[in-house]
């Protein structure tokens, strides 16, 4: 970070990211959850955990990315160290950083605790400049990209209901709060939660 951090000072066009698991799990959720919590870059320590939290508030890390690496079950079940690398993430993404930061003080680590505001700025509006996409906001004409969601609610994360192909997760069973309830894209509702599916095609990527 010391490094992204002199880069940005001096005005350099530099961005970073981080993704959820790298500031909810150290590498001792390896020794639990085996290749299920392989990834790449590998889970460090809580001292690293430490570091990504600051580098969020501060804003050394731009954006909070997923990372959306499904795998099938026969490809995690290799092993560790012949399974491939990755997560899926698209699911739970929103809900481990709200509770992450729901539990900040709970877990005892010492940062101030980002709001609502700048975690869907470092999941939505910051991303989209990255990438140089147009940014419409809440704005009359604008594209209505929206996701709608509910601080207050509380689940269970449940691999086996994911609509992602995969269901390589080392989460599952994690209670949280904060889900999605609706997904607008270019104004037509494209998730809506109280609706399931029942054509039995309602994957996603």
């Amino acid at each position: 970070f010391r490094i992204i951090r002199q880069l940005k000072a001096h005005g350099a066009p530099v961005t970073a990211e981080t993704c959820p698991q790298y500031f909810t799990l150290t590498q001792d959720t390896i020794l639990k959850k085996g290749s299920l919590a392989r990834v790449n870059p590998p889970l460090r320590t809580q001292a690293d955990v430490e570091a990504i939290l600051a580098g969020l508030q501060d804003g050394t890390l731009d954006c909070i990315a997923t990372d959306h690496a499904p795998h099938t079950a026969a490809e995690k079940a290799r092993g560790l160290t012949e399974a491939p690398s990755g997560m899926v993430g698209l699911e739970t993404a929103l809900a481990l950083t709200l509770e992450r930061e729901a539990k900040a003080e709970e877990l005892g680590i010492l940062y101030v605790t980002m709001t609502v505001q700048p975690i869907a700025a470092k999941m939505s509006m910051n991303p989209a400049k990255v990438l140089g996409q147009k940014w419409s906001g809440l704005t009359p004409g604008g594209r209505a990209d929206l996701v709608l969601f509910q601080l207050d609610e509380t689940w269970t994360i449940q691999p086996e209901t994911f609509r992602s192909k995969g269901r390589n997760t080392p989460f599952g069973g994690m209670e949280v709060q904060g889900r999605n309830a609706y997904t607008i894209a270019g104004g037509k509702i494209i998730y809506r939660r109280d609706e399931d599916r029942k054509d039995g095609n309602n994957d996603v990527l």
